[in-house]
């Protein structure tokens, strides 16, 4: 009674070739040509392939294993160089090259399949969205200021204040927290900017009478920049910067 043998299908000599290393665990760099080249001659016994063109590769690939084989058991031939040249070479650059594609192939399908899964949403912004522009041009507000230069001359103001405070006279009596209405301050900010109209930043911040007051006025002032209720300009470099008031 006969067992029929289903065999598995290669996509050519090299794939076959490349099946029988994996399956018998061996160094693809050091191939058994001889027992590898039994099993080949072993599997074509059993293909039953209808197509001459594919059964004439796999009958090339086979003579040139056993052409392998034969000159395995032949001496060594040795190269230009005085290196024994080994007759497996170029057959094991066929099969390197052909495992690095096709697992590029597999990785190439595996995100086929995975892009299927993939579904992106078109851009829904909101009208209102799309069209908003905002009220204030900020480069065009502030010009060539910058808040390093802002910085600069509040330092600056905050030395000076520093130097009309007599160092002994000032550790005398109770030191004292102090207390600043901000929203008071604020007004007077906002009222002085619009009864001036165009003024000495640097004089606003002298005309404060203590430190913290002096903070508290240059934080209004960049709120009143940064909303657009004035526009501050320098001339040149280390010039006075002058404030205008952009209120109606």
């Amino acid at each position: 009674m006969s067992i029929n043998v289903k065999l598995e299908k290669f996509e050519g000599p090299l794939d076959l070739l490349l099946h029988l290393i994996e399956k018998n665990k061996v160094d693809i760099y050091d191939i058994p040509i001889s027992l590898i080249t039994d099993q080949y001659l072993d599997y074509l016994k059993q293909m039953e392939i209808e197509d001459l063109n594919i059964m004439s590769e796999f009958l090339v690939m086979a003579a040139t294993l056993l052409d392998i084989k034969a000159k395995m058991l032949l001496p060594a031939e040795v190269n230009e160089d005085g290196e024994e040249e080994d007759p497996r070479a170029e057959l094991v650059e066929k099969l390197i090259e052909y495992k690095m594609y096709k697992y590029m192939s597999f990785e190439l399908k595996d995100r086929q399949i995975d892009a299927v899964r993939n579904v992106y949403k078109t851009a829904t912004l909101p009208k209102e969205v799309m069209e908003y522009v905002e009220p204030i041009d900020y480069e065009k507000l502030v010009g060539d200021i910058d808040l390093t230069r802002l910085n600069e001359i509040f330092r600056s103001v905050v030395r000076k204040q520093k130097d009309k405070i007599d160092p002994v006279r000032s550790k005398f009596g109770n030191i004292e927290k102090d207390e600043i209405n901000l929203e008071e301050k604020q007004l007077y900010i906002e009222m002085y900017v619009r009864t001036h109209k165009k003024f000495s930043f640097r004089a606003l911040l002298e005309a404060q009478p203590t430190k913290m007051e002096i903070v508290v006025t240059f934080l209004v002032m960049l709120e009143m920049m940064k909303v657009g209720k004035i526009r501050i300009v320098q001339d040149n470099l280390f010039d006075d910067i002058m404030i205008t008031s952009l209120a109606a």
